[in-house]
């Protein structure tokens, strides 16, 4: 595999390591019914001192695992589908005559595609968020969704999951790509490769109008997956939730609940954790990217992060 490839995923799982206390806090915001809920958790937390520590990355064990798949079949998926729309296209790291639409139409396509590896990883990430007693670990939760489930548990939520996906991934790379032609306008050449600086701007911004985008989806998606009819062992949830008192919900059903009880905020809940969380995290990804990539391969020009695929789906 290439240095891209390693590049890629090290800094991608980087990123999910170093924002994962913020997420594990967004999903118990998303999965909670009642304000209180997200807080009352800290007093549930281990006492002990290792354990206290390894807290803070529960969960974050499948969306590393499937990191380098799901990067992959993003970037191959979005640059086969952006080559098809123009098929002019030679450098993907250099998009600035390119219509930001075709951009998102790809980048939506890119997304769609993912699901394959994100629907499972999510789903087993999500619920070993919310074991707060210490003993759910991603390992146990995979086991259990097997033994009731089997690969139709593991895509349980599939279809939220890739219209999140879809839709998120559109607005990420349209939006990576609109920051950095706004910061590359002052230079004479539009084409020229964007800074340090540039590629984390730029990361970061894009991370946050996802996130904010498709956050109404991603709340319905967690409570969908995150459903008492599952267990490990049995293990209770997230105190103060309403959804133990229903089975198998769908996702309209969901939607339904959720502005019944709180309406529009109930869908943003969490919303300002998460933004933070996107904008460190995409921004961390874009920059130690670019930065790994660079040290690995010291003769090259570095690239710009978010399409730094290139050299291996160069046509």
């Amino acid at each position: 595999m290439s240095a891209d490839f390693w590049a890629s995923y090290f800094s991608g799982a980087f990123g999910i390591l170093i924002g994962n206390r913020l997420d594990v806090l967004k999903v118990r915001a998303q999965a909670s019914t009642n304000t209180g809920d997200a807080v009352s958790v800290r007093t549930r937390e281990p006492e002990n001192a290792v354990k206290r520590f390894t807290a803070l990355f529960r969960g974050a064990a499948a969306p590393i695992l499937g990191y380098g798949a799901l990067n992959s079949i993003l970037f191959l998926s979005f640059n086969r589908s952006l080559s098809l729309m123009d098929p002019g296209i030679f450098d993907y790291t250099k998009l600035a005559g390119v219509d930001l639409s075709k951009i998102w139409v790809a980048g939506a396509i890119g997304g769609l595609a993912t699901f394959v590896v994100s629907a499972p990883s999510e789903l087993i990430k999500c619920r070993a968020q919310l074991v707060i007693d210490g003993q759910g670990s991603s390992y146990h939760v995979l086991k259990d969704v097997w033994k009731h489930g089997g690969i139709r548990g593991l895509y349980y939520g599939g279809t939220i999951t890739a219209f999140r996906d879809s839709f998120g991934y559109g607005w990420y790379f349209w939006s990576y790509e609109l920051t950095k032609r706004l910061l590359l306008s002052r230079q004479a050449d539009p084409f020229v490769s964007p800074t340090a600086a540039d590629v984390l701007i730029s990361g970061g911004i894009a991370g946050v109008v996802t996130w904010v985008s498709i956050y109404p989806l991603d709340v319905i998606k967690t409570r969908l997956q995150t459903q008492p009819s599952w267990t490990v062992e049995r293990q209770r949830l997230l105190p103060g939730s309403e959804m133990a008192a229903h089975r198998e919900q769908s996702s309209l059903a969901i939607a339904r609940q959720v502005w019944r009880s709180s309406g529009i905020g109930g869908f943003y809940r969490g919303v300002g954790i998460c933004s933070l969380r996107a904008f460190i995290v995409n921004a961390v990804q874009a920059s130690s990217g670019t930065h790994t990539k660079g040290s690995w391969n010291s003769s090259e020009e570095v690239d710009d992060a978010p399409y730094q695929r290139k050299a291996v789906y160069r046509r």
